[in-house]
């Protein structure tokens, strides 16, 4: 039996507890939202389905039905207005996040939580000061969705399989992450290389370039936004794999956001490195070996995190 409280039913949160029902992850699903009314309905849409997937329970509750939840979502916030600063959304996500902490608090204190609102790695950084959790049961989801975004982007310039494709985005996620390109592979073979070992020239796109890649995935969610006016079918795909790992008897390395406490000499900032994740939560990270470019812009990443925290109120 496992059980996943997922607060919040706009796109993401009911596009997460759609994801997470047809993939059989949990056998409880509840959905919480201040419009109860939004939470009703979009259970009542998932649960009527079930009868083609695996059994599970999609209920919409209140926070006293959150007992015994063995991870908890939190997709809760509001979305960034055209007049509004990245300071200013930091800030309203806070206190959003600030109301919602001791109701959930108070019911599941030993679940794991996974943080999904933006901006990600402020709100994990702010939800690990006031909830006084170990950090291993907070997760912000980081860039597990930017390092999705960088692999099927090389993938498809060498028309590969994603899952041959080995790469990361680390840092903020936001504009400020960064692809570590000296350890990037596809199939041990180093990204620099991979053409010139292929014997089939014309499996792959013509000129990859890293400049574009990288501008390729800190563009992809402003131009879904553009496009469908959001985006929500990736991210809760990420977030979904995220509490499928979190159930797991084995260990998976995941981009996450998480507390840093001098790895690579920053402390005291929620970003995303290659952390261990598990049925024990986020318990370890994988120091990778960054080059001295790269670990001045995993510095440069972190300084801009702490810039954006020291602004609001945490």
């Amino acid at each position: 039996m496992n059980k996943i409280t997922i607060v919040g039913s706009g796109n993401v949160g009911a596009t997460i507890a759609y994801t997470l029902t047809t993939a059989g992850t949990a056998s409880e699903i509840v959905m919480i939202d201040v419009n109860d009314s939004k939470s009703l309905g979009e259970a009542l849409d998932i649960r009527q389905g079930t009868p083609f997937c695996h059994p599970c329970q999609v209920y919409a509750g209140s926070y006293s039905d959150a007992v015994d939840s063995d991870i908890v979502v939190i997709t809760s916030g509001m979305a960034r207005k055209a007049d509004q600063s990245r300071l200013d959304l930091a800030q309203a996500n806070v206190d959003v996040l600030k109301s919602i902490a001791p109701q959930i608090l108070k019911y599941a204190p030993n679940a794991t939580y996974v943080i999904v609102s933006n901006p990600v790695d402020i709100l994990t950084y702010a939800f690990s000061k006031y909830s006084g959790l170990p950090d291993r049961q907070i997760i912000g989801s980081g860039t597990i969705l930017d390092t999705a975004r960088l692999r099927s982007r090389i993938s498809e310039y060498y028309a590969v399989n994603q899952q041959n494709v080995h790469a990361y985005v680390l840092g903020e996620h936001g504009d400020s992450s960064f692809i570590p390109w000296s350890i990037a592979n596809i199939s041990n073979v180093p990204i620099e290389q991979y053409a010139d070992c292929l014997l089939n020239k014309e499996a792959r796109m013509e000129n990859f370039d890293k400049a574009q890649v990288e501008e390729y995935v800190r563009s992809s969610g402003a131009k879904v936004i553009s496009r469908k006016g959001a985006t929500f079918y990736a991210v809760s795909m990420s977030v979904a794999h995220i509490c499928k790992c979190l159930l797991s008897g084995i260990d998976t390395t995941l981009t996450v956001s998480t507390m840093l406490h001098g790895e690579y000499g920053i402390e005291d900032v929620c970003l995303s490195l290659l952390n261990i994740v598990g049925n024990t939560g986020a318990h370890s990270k994988v120091m990778l070996p960054l080059n001295d470019e790269e670990l001045k812009a995993l510095h440069h990443s972190a300084e801009t995190l702490k810039g954006t925290i020291s602004q609001i109120k945490i």
